[in-house]
């Protein structure tokens, strides 16, 4: 796995700065989004393996899924690909393309565990309050953890908020025992 983020990274970091000087981070993001779910597919990545096909015809394979959609930029980045036999990792491209643009943004990812299910409007009301604590803007995820007992808990990178019942009983205990 890390090798292919290894091999994803130049790539990513390259269309990242093209998309950024030419003010389309969301359009390239879609882009790569819908490439990347197309090479994970197993028929499709059987196919972009294939060795009887030539780069220019998995580069044009890849570009007739996108129909009309391809600019001469994504069709330039899809031949590079192609090329270099770098098709396969357009799943890590794309991973590590939306890195960038979250970090660009000043967008962190958060977990937020819960004890319960949280509904959406449960999820955006935490969200001005999370934000304000963590210092950043934030794409929250929600994970149902019922060792919690109650409350949630957040990680955001390095960083952990920890309100659950557990928490305040595991404290409790570390008192008792001093």
């Amino acid at each position: 796995m890390a090798e292919l983020v290894t091999i994803a990274r130049p790539y990513a970091e390259a269309v990242f700065r093209l998309a950024q000087e030419k003010g389309r981070l969301a359009a390239w993001s879609e882009q790569l989004q819908l490439l990347a779910d197309y090479a994970a597919n197993a028929d499709m990545a059987a196919c972009l393996a294939n060795p009887g096909l030539t780069a220019a015809q998995k580069a044009d394979l890849v570009k007739s899924l996108l129909g009309g959609a391809v600019d001469g930029e994504l069709a330039g980045f899809i031949q590079i690909l192609a090329g270099n036999d770098r098709l396969a990792v357009l799943p890590e491209i794309a991973a590590f393309f939306e890195t960038l643009k979250a970090a660009a943004e000043g967008v962190k990812d958060a977990v937020i565990h819960s004890a319960f299910p949280l509904d959406d409007a449960q999820r955006d009301s935490l969200l001005p309050t999370l934000e304000a604590h963590f210092k950043a803007r934030l794409r929250p995820a929600v994970q149902l953890d019922p060792e919690l007992i109650g409350g949630i808990k957040v990680v955001v990178g390095d960083q952990v908020l920890d309100t659950s019942v557990r928490a305040s009983l595991d404290a409790m205990a570390a008192t008792l025992r001093t």
